[in-house]
């Protein structure tokens, strides 16, 4: 099939458009490169322009005779959403109803998003089931929020058949080496603590040490970024005959900021320096997954789950930058 990968040059899209070719299929890109990365593009073409352009949508799908759409596209600084909300509604769930849109228009019916752990909110039961409310605290968690509503509305009206994925923290590099995880500005936890070991940064950071956890830094649920790209690619099968549906993606053990910090001292070989500051406005205390239902629905378990596993692949691809 053609699938269309919206932010495709970005991290879990080249990563999800390196599975669709090893599937078969034929990713085409549509990246408007302000995050993503032209060099990521590795495994089919990239339409280059903006889901704010809802004609070029329109051509696009119909230029590659799109199948389904996977849809990545959003800004993701969970910090910055708090102090320009606008930005977020206006990009994350305005331009993706320009591409739902531009998708019924031409015929397209099916689609992946890429939703998040966010909509949860601060979780009142620990592991999060699919089941949990939803109540994001934080505007990028509510734009993927309102996105699965209206996905919901879209298929009683109009028949799009979809699947939300909510994912919990993305992380790790492909395996072989060939792309990796390469944000400006840089906002994910490992790639910072691999930063401050190999001496970029003065020290990690920690947000917040006065959390109800066991050693008061936050906790979090490391999925590896190849593991989510498998589901992305059940996903899409299950879409041909299954029922759509929103699914939780993570391995079900939280890991705290100190642990991460151990495990990327553990795998460089080098000590860092760390800085405890306050905690920041929009983080819960502790996100861990309930993935069972993926399990059970796709067939998929996450394939790397030990944590120096995750934050091995990552040193590798960020020490080959170097070179």
């Amino acid at each position: 099939m053609n699938i269309l990968v919206t932010g495709g040059a970005g991290y879990i899209g080249s990563h999800t458009a390196k599975a669709l070719h090893a599937a078969g299929h034929t990713p085409i890109a549509l990246d408007n490169l302000v995050y993503g990365h032209e060099w990521a593009c590795k495994w089919g073409p990239l339409a280059k322009g903006d889901l704010a352009d809802r004609e070029f949508i329109c051509e696009t799908l119909r230029k590659h005779r799109i199948d389904s759409v996977i849809h990545f596209a959003a800004f993701a600084y969970v910090g910055e959403s708090m102090t320009d909300p606008r930005k977020y509604f206006r990009n994350n769930f305005v331009n993706t109803l320009n591409l739902l849109d531009a998708m019924l228009d031409t015929g397209v019916k099916k689609i992946v998003f890429s939703s998040t752990c966010a909509t949860y909110g601060v979780p009142k039961a620990s592991p999060i089931a699919e089941s949990h409310p939803q109540a994001p605290v934080n505007p990028y968690g509510e734009t993927k929020y309102f996105t699965e509503r209206v996905l919901q509305w879209y298929e009683q009206a109009y028949g799009l058949k979809w699947m939300a994925l909510r994912y919990f923290n993305a992380s790790g590099a492909d395996p072989d080496g060939q792309i990796g995880e390469d944000h400006t500005p840089e906002s994910h936890l490992i790639p910072l603590i691999i930063e401050a070991a190999q001496g970029k940064r003065a020290h990690a950071e920690i947000f917040g040490t006065d959390y109800p956890t066991p050693d008061g830094t936050a906790v979090r649920d490391y999925i590896h970024v190849a593991d989510l790209a498998d589901a992305h690619i059940r996903a899409l099968k299950h879409l041909e005959t299954g029922a759509s549906m929103a699914l939780n993606l993570g391995t079900g053990e939280g890991r705290s900021v100190r642990e991460v910090i151990a495990s990327v001292s553990r795998v460089s070989g080098r000590k860092i320096a760390v800085k405890e500051t306050p905690r920041r406005p929009g983080d819960p205390p502790a996100l861990v997954a309930d993935a069972r239902k993926a399990r059970e629905v796709l067939g998929w378990s996450p394939r790397y789950t030990e944590l120096d596993t995750i934050v091995g692949h990552a040193w590798k691809w960020h020490e080959s930058r170097q070179k």
